[in-house]
């Protein structure tokens, strides 16, 4: 399908999409109203609260020693899974508020502790947590409170990977019901030589998503014995996109090269990414166009913020300075794409965090919305050239602007059209 043809039948899928969001909004502070009557109706005496933990959460705040919690949805048992954080949100179609409606019932019992020498540590509340970690459904627990929740939702930066929500000082837990271990999972944990990089690759391999992965990571669960610390959950989650992406590259550039220009788009939760796939070696780029108004970039008089990262075939030597997650949650999107086909590609992924992204959610839904974007017909082009200029009439920058921000773009050949009006 020619690129012109493409956008317009897109267009239509998008309003939509868009009708059907918005049919499923509501408003937060009604969660945040009735928490703490929820939290009341399940307390046992003054301080023993019993629940079911999907989850667990790592913090970085005053790293090598953290605030490191179980995550608890209150009084919703029964349904517990639906509030741990995976690619069936993207599935649900849930919107922004969805998502903090959810953060707003998940109570975070947390307590202070070093990340180090974690390998042996199966008791008490650390040993809880882990074995949280480390089951492949929901456990129940029983948790000693210090304190009531604090609910401060206020965002901050370790909100970019997993935002969570109300917090209380944990004095102890203990598992009330047996968690369900994977056998696949206890081999990585009995085996003391095997580097975390060697197990996050061989559970992915068979069939364990990231955010699986990610958890039992963060958990200290991986890795040789003397290695295996806490880490946390916002450096779990770029460190298994980036070592399963580390992964599927080695897979993906002995491949063939697509034999076409191709224009994948998708869009969720006003966040909009637009991939062209070309003919040629792996190659791969992120630019981020973030409007004034939108979460990362808040003054409305800012201006539009453009970010960028790249790689060639070989990957990078150095750490992605702009783009941070995002980079390797898109990258990760986009090679297990070409990996599902047995073919190589440069890949250039423009992504507009548009002013209705007003809430930070995390990297999963970029993670999942890449994923999506292959999952239906696509546009084509004749050069990459043509690509990269049909796809720039819809963005919210000129294609002089991007060319300056963007490594893959700045070889293309300027005209005067393209300087369009300023952005």
């Amino acid at each position: 399908m020619k690129l012109d043809e493409y956008v317009d039948i897109e267009r239509n899928e998008r309003a939509e999409r868009r009708r059907l969001a918005e049919e499923k909004s509501y408003d937060i502070l009604d969660h945040l109203e009735t928490f703490q009557d929820r939290f009341e109706e399940t307390l046992q005496g003054d301080s023993l609260y019993g629940g079911v933990s999907p989850s667990i959460f790592v913090g970085t705040s005053n790293y090598p020693r953290v605030s490191t919690g179980l995550l608890s949805p209150v009084g919703h048992d029964e349904d517990a899974e639906r509030f741990s954080t995976s690619g069936a949100w993207y599935d649900e179609g849930v919107s922004i508020d969805d998502v903090f409606a959810r953060r707003t019932s998940l109570l975070n019992s947390n307590r202070s502790q070093k990340v180090t020498n974690v390998a042996d540590s199966w008791n008490g509340f650390l040993g809880t947590q882990r074995e949280v970690a480390i089951s492949d459904r929901p456990v129940t627990v029983e948790i000693g409170l210090d304190e009531r929740p604090d609910l401060d939702l206020d965002a901050g930066v370790e909100d970019v990977a997993t935002p969570v929500g109300p917090r209380a000082r944990a004095r102890s837990a203990d598992l009330a019901e047996n968690p369900h271990v994977p056998r696949l999972v206890e081999k990585t944990l009995e085996d003391d030589d095997w580097n975390a990089e060697g197990a996050m690759t061989y559970l992915y391999r068979r069939g364990f998503d990231v955010y699986d992965v990610n958890t039992i990571l963060s958990a200290g669960a991986l890795g040789q014995t003397e290695q295996r610390r806490l880490v946390p959950t916002r450096w779990s989650i770029t460190a298994v996109d980036d070592t399963v992406g580390k992964y599927l590259r080695g897979r993906v550039r002995p491949n063939p090269e697509i034999n076409e220009v191709e224009v994948h788009r998708n869009e969720f939760m006003g966040n909009a990414f637009w991939v062209i796939l070309a003919p040629g070696k792996w190659e791969y780029e992120l630019v981020e166009m973030k409007a004034p108004g939108s979460v990362w970039n808040p003054d409305p008089e800012a201006g539009m913020y453009l970010a960028a990262d790249n790689e060639g075939q070989k990957g990078r030597t150095g750490y992605v300075e702009e783009t941070a997650g995002a980079y390797h949650a898109a990258r990760l999107g986009v090679l297990e794409h070409l990996d599902s086909r047995g073919r190589q590609a440069k890949a250039l992924v423009l992504r507009h965090v548009s002013d209705e992204y007003w809430g930070p959610v995390g990297v999963w839904q970029v993670r999942e919305t890449v994923r999506d974007a292959f999952d239906d017909e696509y546009g084509t082009a004749e050069t990459f050239a043509e690509a990269v200029r049909g796809v720039a009439e819809h963005l919210p920058v000129s294609l002089a602007t991007l060319r300056r921000k963007s490594t893959m773009a700045a070889g293309l050949q300027t005209t005067f059209g393209d300087f369009g009006p300023s952005p």
